[in-house]
């Protein structure tokens, strides 16, 4: 018997249940023809291990293109007080005694109910008053004297608290995990919650302290309000009174700076200055009786924004008849009867997502899937 013929018919004998079916498939591919036909999977293997490692690698920086960024579709932060406090770290300044406690008392009380305040709309929800310069029964004396008996479970104080870097943050995490409704925390004051022997007046020290209480402010939505004072040296830019230096205001969202002429004055100027707000005088009368600050005048009215006519168009499209659309942005398009290409409605209701929930009450999600992208609105 021709042993070399052997070796050459089928090594595996048929076990298939179907008559001749083999468990592995024979191939006659040639091992040069199976390298040829994997390459390009090897390929690609190595150009995403080269991808890794290049994102991996300390000299990686992460950028994102103008047309990327308008893909995406940000979570919204609606306001505190419409046009006056928004999600984010602002500093309340102002010298002792100035009034700034009765004003931060006002403000938590309004937003702990709802209640506009000198004409702004205010978006209602838990508020949280570090009050560490006072004691309860001067916070109590206090109310009584501003809002009466009308009290209300949602302004909440506390007369103590850890020190920045020595548990705050995590007292702070665990207020806003209880209560996720929170809108407004108020620290009274800043330096109280500076760590011990913290090196004073360094503009590196003063900017940490802000990033650190605004990635708390970022990662929860909530505004931070810190109370500060002011220097005693004057100076041609009113903000730069703020005890301090320029890394407090560098590294803050915002600022209110609270003026007197005379320290007996029941009058005050408020000064408000940041990257999301316009630039605002307020002035203001103090209610000798309830010791509640009340408007004047506004040096400047507040810009309006003009109507968006997609924004109108959604609104009329997604009712509460039909509180609910899904489709691809064509159909969108050709729903709202407007002239606009679907690529560019997707990337303007994208950017506007937050407007479009906050003056309407709708939501937008915008999906990418493997043929194209979907998007849902919803009425809320």
């Amino acid at each position: 018997m021709d042993r070399s013929k052997e070796k050459t018919t089928a090594p595996y004998p048929p076990v298939g249940p179907d008559e001749g079916q083999p468990l592995f498939k024979i191939t006659t591919q040639s091992i040069t023809e199976g390298q040829a036909e994997h390459k390009p999977l090897e390929e690609n293997l190595t150009k995403n291990e080269g991808q890794i490692g290049r994102v991996s690698g300390p000299a990686y920086l992460p950028t994102l293109s103008m047309n990327e960024l308008y893909e995406k579709v940000f979570p919204s932060k609606p306001p505190v007080v419409e046009g006056l406090l928004y999600p984010g770290v602002y500093l309340f300044v102002g010298a002792p005694k100035v009034g700034k406690s009765f004003l931060m008392a006002q403000l938590g009380y309004h937003v702990s109910r709802g209640l506009p305040l000198w004409g702004y709309a205010v978006h209602r929800g838990t508020v949280l008053y570090l009050a560490l310069e006072d004691d309860y029964p001067r916070l109590q004396g206090r109310l009584y004297r501003m809002f009466g008996v009308d009290g209300t479970e949602h302004l909440r104080f506390s007369i103590n608290a850890q020190t920045l870097g020595g548990g705050l943050e995590k007292q702070l995490e665990e207020f806003v995990r209880e209560r996720p409704d929170t809108r407004l925390i108020i620290i009274d004051t800043l330096q109280k919650i500076r760590e011990a022997g913290e090196e004073r007046y360094s503009y590196a020290s003063d900017y940490d302290v802000i990033t650190r209480l605004k990635r708390f402010a970022d990662a929860s939505g909530v505004c931070l309000l810190l109370v500060h004072h002011t220097r005693k040296q004057q100076a041609d830019d009113r903000f730069d009174k703020i005890s301090g230096t320029n890394g407090l205001m560098g590294a803050a969202d915002g600022a209110f700076l609270l003026q007197k002429e005379q320290r007996t004055d029941n009058a005050a100027t408020l000064d408000i200055s940041g990257r999301d707000l316009q630039d605002q005088r307020l002035y203001l009368k103090k209610d000798e009786e309830r010791l509640v600050w009340e408007l004047e005048r506004r040096e400047t009215e507040l810009h309006k924004e003009p109507p968006d006519p997609v924004l109108e168009a959604v609104a009329a499209l997604v009712t509460a008849e039909r509180p609910e659309w899904n489709g691809t942005a064509t159909d969108l398009a050709a729903a709202l009867g407007l002239d606009i290409q679907p690529n560019a409605l997707a990337k303007r209701l994208n950017v506007r997502a937050g407007k479009l929930l906050l003056d309407f009450h709708i939501g937008y999600t915008n999906t990418h899937i493997r043929t194209g992208s979907r998007i849902r609105l919803v009425r809320v």
